[in-house]
């Protein structure tokens, strides 16, 4: 989210002041780093370093005082005042969405001055929460000093408009926001690709430009057979149209370029299953902490930050089982309460990723003060995102993080509720140990037995069998490796000219 500056500054100026004290920021950082640590910073260090270096720094002004002393200037958040529209459930879970929309806020760069509700039964068709309510939140803004509101929902385009004819100010809905958190943090091409993808489907419908904008559209003389005569000529198209016109090449763009990078996912996730590796997604709620369980079980050293939707590119790192046996580990982005559809078509590729493992590690915020809506929201998202596959739903291991945050009442109630959870701690590392050996005990194993006699000159096949299969006995022997093993089809066809009979 953007900021305008207060006083009659150029846009270049602010831009060239911003560089230069983002520079000065990043060189004493730098200098700070250097003196205290001689180790080397592993990317998802670097990561949260440079994400860190580029907040906005809340309390400076942009307004210039005199236009004759050296021009001064310093980005600031933007003020926000939050609302919602309580139209079922409990107070506790209104009170839990408008929370989640100030942390939402805050993640984007803003400042929350205020969060307001009203009982409903629906949203107002015209201005979400009624025209007298718009009023008296007209009253706090004003009072507030608040430069942007946020609606805890989608608006369409006609309540957006009202809205902020009404309030003078800036008006956006969660899905905007969402959509600005992920344009913020998408690293990778195709996590950018796809962010740009939803962003254009959100925006489509509520371009701007018709009543005084609308042009007439004969174009050229008007007065032959195509043309309407007198009072119907005009430029032609209007600027609204030309618009949307080019929304639609680049979202075909898009889609194409999309589709080519989900083809060499593909490729790389048949590689895996070609090679007999089994597959582990990592999901769950955004900020529950699934990219620190996945450092916790394979030091992977990735991002790791107490914000919404830190990681958006899926992360697969290898890790081994207490017995021998490898599998991939996959981070993938997180979920939250009402995901806007314009990002699940266009993340639709990356969250297959979780529909083609062979184990879903779903990994719960246990300090968050309901934990169970946070599992249905995640199970809602993966049942739109599979509801085309004819392939079920992987088994599914429920993962309660942070329980280091709880005390023993709450785990004794979560565990009420879901029994089958593992409680861990990735921050501390308690329970981590249990949560791998589970793992092991959940995924596919091997289900040809095979015994085999493997001459010295086959040591390839052998190693294979240790990375692929599940070793029983070995023997060694002066003709060879006698090993009995569970190996998959594949490797039990190349093992079958060694086979020992009876």
């Amino acid at each position: 989210m953007t900021t305008s500056p207060t006083g009659p500054v150029g846009r270049d100026t602010l831009d060239e002041l911003s560089e230069d004290l983002t520079a000065e920021f990043d060189d004493s950082a730098h200098s700070e780093a250097h003196s205290e640590a001689h180790n080397e910073p592993s990317h998802g260090e670097l990561d949260l370093e440079e994400r860190i270096s580029l907040r906005r720094v809340e309390g400076l002004s942009t307004e210039l005082t005199d236009v004759t002393e050296v021009e001064y200037r310093q980005l600031r958040l933007e003020r926000v005042v939050l609302v919602g529209v309580w139209t079922e459930g409990s107070a506790a879970q209104v009170d839990a969405s408008l929370t989640e929309l100030a942390r939402l806020a805050e993640t984007a760069g803003s400042q929350v001055l205020d969060g307001l509700v009203q009982r409903r039964e629906r949203p107002d068709p015209a201005t979400y929460i009624g025209s007298g309510k718009v009023s008296e939140l007209r009253s706090v803004v004003l009072a507030t000093g608040a430069d942007t509101v946020i609606c805890d929902g989608e608006l369409a385009p006609g309540q957006l408009r009202q809205l902020e004819d009404k309030l003078k100010v800036k008006v956006i809905d969660r899905t905007a926001l969402i959509l600005d958190i992920f344009a913020q943090h998408a690293r990778s091409k195709e996590g950018k690709a796809q962010v740009e993808l939803a962003q254009l489907n959100y925006f489509l419908p509520r371009l701007r430009g018709w009543g005084e904008s609308l042009s007439r559209q004969a174009g050229g003389a008007g007065g032959g057979a195509g043309g309407g005569g007198v009072g119907t000529r005009g430029p032609g198209e209007t600027k609204l149209e030309t618009d949307r016109r080019r929304v639609h090449r680049r979202i075909s763009k898009l889609r194409r370029e999309i589709s080519s990078m989900r083809t060499v996912r593909e490729t790389k996730r048949g590689r895996r299953r070609a090679n007999a590796v089994p597959s582990v997604a990592i999901a769950g709620y955004t900020n529950a902490g699934k990219s620190s369980v996945l450092n916790a079980i394979t030091g992977a050293g990735v991002l790791v930050q107490d914000a919404l939707f830190a990681t958006l590119d899926p992360t697969t790192r290898r890790a081994t089982t207490p017995d021998g046996r490898g599998y991939t580990l996959t981070d993938t982005v997180g979920f939250v309460r009402h995901l806007p559809h314009q990002l699940v078509e266009a993340f639709r590729s990356t969250l297959e990723e979780v529909a083609d493992a062979d184990l879903l590690v779903h990994v719960v915020d246990g300090a968050d003060p309901l934990p169970e809506e946070q599992v249905n929201a995640v199970r809602a998202v993966l049942a739109e995102v599979t509801e085309d596959r004819d392939e079920p739903m992987p088994r599914e291991l429920l993962v309660i993080n942070k329980v280091d945050a709880v005390d023993r009442l709450t785990v004794a109630r979560i565990g009420n509720l879901m029994p089958d959870a593992v409680f861990v701690s990735a921050a501390t590392g308690h329970g981590v140990g249990e949560l791998v050996d589970r793992i092991a005990g959940m995924l596919p194993r091997p289900e040809v037995e095979v015994d085999a006699m493997l001459p010295w000159t086959e040591g390839a096949l052998v190693a294979r069998v240790h990375s692929e299969g599940e070793v029983l006995a070995t023997d060694h022997t002066e003709d060879g490796t006698r090993m009995r093993a569970r190996v998959r089809p594949d490797l039990a066809g190349a093992l079958a000219g060694f086979q020992v009979q009876g």
